[in-house]
């Protein structure tokens, strides 16, 4: 025997409550995955992309890993803003995502910590991260400053094109000062 009609609509009830309830709070961290760069995504799978970028293409005159996205994290918004400023002027990077409220949990001088930090996208060419690294280093207020970069194999043209144009007196020069 079935259960009664007003226990599926009450359950039905329940449950539209509940999505209600839960949706402010899963939207924000949806959305903040929707800002993952495809290669850590990719990279988590073990799969390749799915869809051919026409980037990678012969005729786009890209060079596959010749852009990288580096990522460093900061102990709050005032230090991010000013550390990405500096590699954009410097154009170590052409531009820098400030991504808030990330919280990082590590093991530090045999200790787990747990920190909020804003995490910074850092797109520059694969070729500056040598001299984007030191530069981080000299002027971040952590011991160690986490500098990681991974390069894009695939992307819009257009955007990868201007990475270079933006960053080449750069890349031109031999030595970046901090």
């Amino acid at each position: 025997m079935g259960a009664p009609f007003s226990y599926h609509v009450a359950a039905t009830q329940a449950s539209l409550l509940l999505s209600f309830v839960w949706m402010p709070v899963l939207l924000p961290v949806a959305s903040r995955l929707l800002l993952l760069p495809r290669a850590l995504l990719t990279m988590a799978s073990g799969s390749p992309p799915t869809q051919p970028s026409p980037a990678s293409g012969s005729g786009s005159g890209y060079v596959p890993g010749s852009v990288s996205a580096a990522f460093v994290t900061c102990p709050n918004e005032k230090v991010a803003k000013e550390i990405a400023r500096a590699v954009v002027e410097k154009h170590l990077a052409a531009c820098v995502n400030l991504i808030p409220q990330i919280t990082s949990i590590y093991e530090w001088k045999g200790k787990i910590e747990e920190d909020s930090e804003v995490l910074m996208m850092i797109k520059t060419q694969s070729s500056l991260v040598p001299a984007l690294t030191d530069f981080v280093r000299s002027v971040h207020p952590y011991e160690v400053a986490e500098v990681i970069a991974l390069p894009v194999e695939q992307g819009n043209f257009p955007y990868l094109q201007w990475v270079h144009q933006v960053t080449e007196s750069v890349s031109d020069s031999s030595t970046v000062l901090p």
